[in-house]
């Protein structure tokens, strides 16, 4: 092979060389490969609960050396509040227990001294009833409910005329025959009403049912939309 077939051999192999080159550069490059697409998380929102009144916890006869602060610990547990219509013979004996309830945004009401009938008493002697109480307490209540409810135009203007509000209820399970928890649960549901003043007990015997009931009403009632209010007693 003579001189200048070498000389274009050589520049035919550098133009290969160069062409591929070119190629390479040129060339797109390959499409990334696809990221796989995120799981949808779908958030479910909490339906708000629609507001269906104010009702009202009461409870009657105590104070009690058990069952009042056994009460106290349930309405503290969900931050609720209470009236308590007290017996001034029962704040005679657990002054202490009288003084908790307050000092724990508790109210309480005059429910006499002795816990009798007022309508079968005098005048003089519903009135003896109701100042004896408040001696015991060491203030006048804004609230009074007689015994039994047990009422009549007499005994309600006596309490008006002491510029005092008579307290009944509406909503009465019964909790003092001791039915059973879950039986005094269901009668205030199915009674309960927008500005229901429920009558509970925390004297006048064992009232541990009464106790078991209350902790289960509270949240089941918050949770139809009712507010557990607290009266101007």
């Amino acid at each position: 092979m003579n001189t200048m077939h070498i000389k274009y051999l050589g520049r035919f192999a550098a133009l290969v060389t160069a062409l591929a080159l070119t190629s390479t550069l040129t060339s797109p490059a390959p499409p990334p490969t696809a990221a796989a697409a995120p799981t949808a998380v779908t958030t479910v929102a909490t339906a708000p609960v629609a507001y269906a009144g104010t009702v009202y916890f009461t409870f009657d006869d105590g104070p009690h050396a058990t069952w009042t602060p056994k009460m106290l610990a349930v309405l503290k547990k969900y931050g609720a509040k209470a009236v308590f219509f007290e017996v001034g013979q029962n704040v005679s004996w657990y002054p202490s227990i009288t003084r908790s309830l307050r000092a724990n945004g508790m109210l309480i009401g005059n429910h006499t001294w002795s816990h009798p009938n007022l309508t079968t008493l005098s005048t003089a002697s519903v009135t003896w009833q109701l100042n004896k109480m408040e001696s015991a307490l060491g203030y006048r209540p804004r609230c009074v409910r007689p015994p039994y409810g047990a009422t009549n135009s007499r005994i309600a203007t006596i309490i008006a005329n002491r510029g005092q509000r008579q307290i009944l209820w509406t909503v009465d399970p019964r909790d003092w025959s001791r039915p059973g928890t879950w039986t005094i649960v269901n009668r205030v549901l199915a009674n309960v009403r927008p500005g229901s003043r429920i009558l509970m007990h925390d004297g006048g015997g064992d009232r541990s049912q009464s106790v078991a009931a209350l902790d289960i009403l509270i949240p089941k009632l918050r949770a139809r939309g009712y507010v557990i209010g607290l009266m101007a007693c």
